[in-house]
């Protein structure tokens, strides 16, 4: 039997349909052996499902549904083609056999085999992350040019030429063998941090949290830290995502509004998530007594945050120093605009706006704007800080974090 599925309920669908999606697009691509053609079939069978759905109801298994669709897509579409070499005969053949059973083992998981595929070093950083957005985190090519501080049009190129790229050079769907692990690390690390910071503050839409993109980014650094055990990337990716993923129950409130850290109930915090972090965190700097690493250090900060009783008692100068040592491997102009919001809690507002106003690359990216007006906002510069917010608000945000920006706009609904 099926679940009825009303029209108010149609954005909800769409987020299940996006969610699903991904691992449908994952395991297509395993058995097919093609990126975009597996893309292609889970877009028609998305297509499909929310007009299904919507009428007929949500099936049971959603994810099955889907995949089952895809495939008779995918099928189709090749069979369509007069000329295909053996190569898609064979996918076709494999396609209509009946479809494999997930394995338990970490090595064939689907999600994972994708990141690998993403993050393979024929590609150039840069497009990886752009790939891995727009594959794992199901982001439009809009969404994602937005979140890398890009044009629409360069960033459409960057994703069709990366698909070719690995058409042509055959780049197989695989998680390498065990000796070249080591040498994508950094590049896979990077980018399930990417897809969980997606879920934590999400560049555009309805929901600022998608809880879905962080369970799913602590899953796949699981799997990694299974792969890899005692690697300090590792250890630190799980431990920033799971001090940071702690907090989620109370980051937005009943009326789906943007909770600051200030302001969080932290006693509906995450014990067991905090406590499990802060042992790796540990774990992570005994291993890198030498050099530091970055997801080891930003953990320290998160660990600073969370073991705090209140947010008076956060120790400021801690946080600081560590967002120095990160800048000793990490120097980015977000690493310094997080480290001068810290400063501002340390010192005063007016000493981190300065350094803010210093900052250069970053006219693109809404939360620069969005912590220009919150600061001038504390400094009573509220002319400054209107126009601060109106400048992040035409960049795009999340619905709810735009409402917090329209409200320092003077335009949102509580405006007095």
């Amino acid at each position: 039997m099926t679940e009825p599925v009303d029209a108010d309920a149609a954005s909800a669908l769409a987020r299940l349909v996006r969610s699903e999606g991904r691992a449908v697009v994952a395991t297509l691509t395993r058995q097919l052996g093609d990126l975009g053609r597996a893309e292609d079939a889970v877009q028609e069978a998305a297509l499909q499902a929310l007009e299904a759905w919507a009428h007929q109801g949500v099936p049971p298994n959603p994810r099955a549904w889907l995949l089952r669709t895809a495939r008779h897509r995918a099928i189709d579409r090749i069979r369509r083609e007069q000329a295909r070499p053996d190569k898609e005969s064979e996918a076709v053949r494999t396609l209509e056999r009946e479809p494999d059973q997930p394995s338990d083992s970490v090595v064939h998981d689907d999600l994972l085999r994708l990141v690998f595929t993403c993050c393979h070093p024929a590609l150039a950083p840069d497009v990886q992350v752009a790939l891995s957005l727009r594959t794992l985190c199901g982001l439009t090519t809009v969404e994602v040019a937005r979140a890398m501080l890009v044009g629409e049009a360069a960033m459409a190129k960057r994703l069709t030429r990366a698909r070719q790229k690995i058409a042509v050079a055959a780049i197989p769907y695989r998680v390498p063998p065990d000796h070249e692990l080591p040498d994508r690390l950094a590049t896979v690390a990077t980018t399930v941090y990417l897809v969980f910071n997606e879920g934590y503050a999400a560049t555009a839409g309805d929901d600022h949290l998608r809880t879905s993109l962080c369970e799913e980014a602590i899953r796949l650094a699981r799997l990694l830290l299974d792969l890899l055990p005692g690697e300090p990337p590792l250890q630190g990716l799980l431990a920033l995502m799971l001090l940071q993923h702690a907090r989620s129950a109370v980051r937005i409130d009943a009326a789906g509004d943007v909770v600051l850290l200030a302001d969080q109930d932290r006693s509906r915090w995450d014990p067991a998530a905090i406590q499990e972090g802060v042992v790796l965190v540990g774990e992570g700097l005994r291993r890198t007594p030498g050099r530091p690493d970055p997801f080891v250090v930003q953990a320290a900060i998160a660990a600073c945050h969370d073991l705090a009783p209140t947010y008076a008692d956060t120790d400021w100068a801690a946080v600081v120093s560590w967002y120095d040592v990160l800048l000793t491997v990490q120097d980015t102009p977000v690493v310094r605009l997080n480290r001068a919001a810290a400063i501002a809690e340390r010192d005063d507002p007016e000493v981190a706006l300065a350094l803010l106003d210093e900052l250069t690359g970053l006219e693109r990216y809404p939360f620069w704007h969005a912590s220009r007006a919150e600061l001038l906002a504390r400094l009573a510069r509220a002319a400054e800080a209107a126009d601060a917010a109106r400048t992040a608000l035409a960049l795009d945000v999340s619905t709810p974090l735009a409402r917090r920006l329209q409200r320092l706009a003077g335009a949102g609904p509580d405006r007095a």
